[in-house]
């Protein structure tokens, strides 16, 4: 499953295949026209209440607060309504060709699409038996 990572604030590209904005919340500043998305899946996102706590945390971005951030984002998507969309993007990924998971945050290394992307793996792995 080729899936790639990439921030809403990159120019797309034609290599992007489908781009699924995974976000709760449009990213400032960025158009419809500019974003060329295929899809929006809020669902997938981190619940307010935990993308809150995280950015909130003084150490959420230390190696020690993201790990706690991902196993917290982890416990959420094993929850409906975060499981059937997880589900839903398995779906998107598997006809897709290529993936892409765009995404707002700043931060290439320490962001909810990393852990996403790593279920998303692991969600279709478990699909496929």
């Amino acid at each position: 499953m080729d899936i790639r990572l990439k921030r809403v604030h990159e120019d797309a590209d034609s290599d992007d295949g489908t781009r699924v904005l995974i976000d709760r919340l449009w990213p400032r500043g960025i158009s419809k026209e500019r974003a060329r998305l295929d899809h929006w899946m809020k669902d997938v996102a981190p619940s307010p209440e935990l993308r809150k706590e995280w950015h909130g945390d003084p150490a959420g971005h230390t190696e020690a607060g993201f790990a706690a951030f991902s196993a917290a984002y982890r416990h959420e998507l094993q929850q409906d309504p975060a499981s059937a969309a997880l589900d839903e993007l398995v779906a998107v990924a598997r006809s897709a060709g290529r993936l892409t998971l765009v995404y707002g945050a700043k931060d290439e290394r320490v962001n909810h699409a990393i852990v996403l992307r790593d279920a998303l793996r692991e969600r279709a792995g478990e699909q496929d038996h």
